[in-house]
């Protein structure tokens, strides 16, 4: 009997934890960025202490934009019902939670991103409301 299937499956747990830990390593993660082909720098339409969002992907169309003078945190804000976000730039000090539905609602996609200078130019999902975290 050859000792090579023993050489694999001592190797077997290795060689599977490397794959696991490369997929998660290059999963679809969204990315910061400063500007974007075909778009406008979001420096030019979000400023220091407000969460904008464009219509188009790499910041491009008329950006909504919100702050603390217009948003409570902790509650659900829809955005404007013929607009769905497609980029976004979080430049508050706080967290923001995007949500694919204008609820809210946790039974749809959302993630949550850190304040401070945070650019998506391309949204993992149509964003069409926020929370604004304490």
């Amino acid at each position: 009997m050859s000792r090579y299937p023993l050489r694999v499956r001592s190797y077997l747990p290795k060689m599977l934890l490397l794959a696991v830990a490369t997929v998660l390593g290059t999963a679809g993660v969204a990315q910061a960025s400063p500007g974007a082909p075909g778009g406008q720098p979001p420096e030019a339409g979000c400023e220091q202490g407000q969460f904008c969002s464009w219509p188009g992907e790499f910041y491009s169309g008329q950006p909504q934009t919100f702050d603390l003078r217009t948003a409570n945190p902790g509650e659900c804000i829809p955005l404007p019902d013929n607009f769905d976000g497609h980029s976004f730039v979080n430049k508050m000090s706080r967290l923001i939670s995007v949500y694919e539905g204008r609820d809210c609602s946790t039974e749809g996609d959302f993630t949550t991103y850190p304040g401070g200078g945070t650019f998506v130019p391309q949204a993992p999902f149509v964003v069409r409301g926020i929370q604004i975290w304490a």
